[in-house]
């Protein structure tokens, strides 16, 4: 905190996604789409293909989108370092009470407590909202996901086993579960 660094990078903020974070959210997702099976999508997408996700988040409602940013002090740019949401964990009407959640965070930018702190700042948004429970699906192996959803106390239900083919390989997806 002293005064030694000009440049010090300004303190994270978690706030509510808006349009303008769309090619930043989509360019934290897609090395996610090309680089690994923790998303099952296999072709990278457009901010343009991405703008329906975005927009189905809005400011209230069960289903949210955070993002942590931070600004450069010297050019005051801001970065997106990743994001946190929940949607629907299924479309027929009586699912309407549970969401499914997840958190990417930018390359080169983990074990920060960046997970943290958007898991903290999207339940803080849910915890008045009519919701049972949220779900979550992490592709094995996972290890930080899985340590980041059991601290915000889901519980393992489940694995599917090869439920999903990727890079030429079949991925198992624990589920796990968290009361709301």
């Amino acid at each position: 905190m002293g005064g030694e660094m000009v440049s010090e990078p300004t303190e994270v903020q978690v706030r509510p996604g808006v349009e303008g974070d769309l090619d930043a959210l989509t360019e934290i997702y897609n090395h996610y789409v090309r680089e690994t099976a923790i998303t099952f999508d296999t072709v990278p997408l457009t901010p343009r293909e991405r703008l329906p996700w975005l927009l189905s988040h809005p400011e209230d409602g069960p289903h949210r989108l955070m993002v942590a940013a931070q600004s450069d002090p010297d050019t005051g740019a801001e970065r997106i370092l990743g994001y946190a949401a929940s949607g629907p964990h299924r479309p027929k009407p009586a699912y309407a009470t549970s969401v499914e959640t997840s958190v990417y965070v930018a390359h080169g930018a983990g074990r920060r407590g960046l997970g943290t702190l958007l898991y903290d700042a999207l339940f803080q948004a849910l915890s008045g909202e009519d919701l049972h429970r949220a779900y979550a699906g992490i592709t094995q192996p996972n290890e930080a996901s899985v340590r980041l959803h059991t601290r915000f106390g889901f519980r393992h239900l489940g694995t599917f086993g090869e439920v999903g083919r990727k890079f030429g390989r079949y991925w198992d997806v624990a589920w796990y579960a968290k009361e709301l």
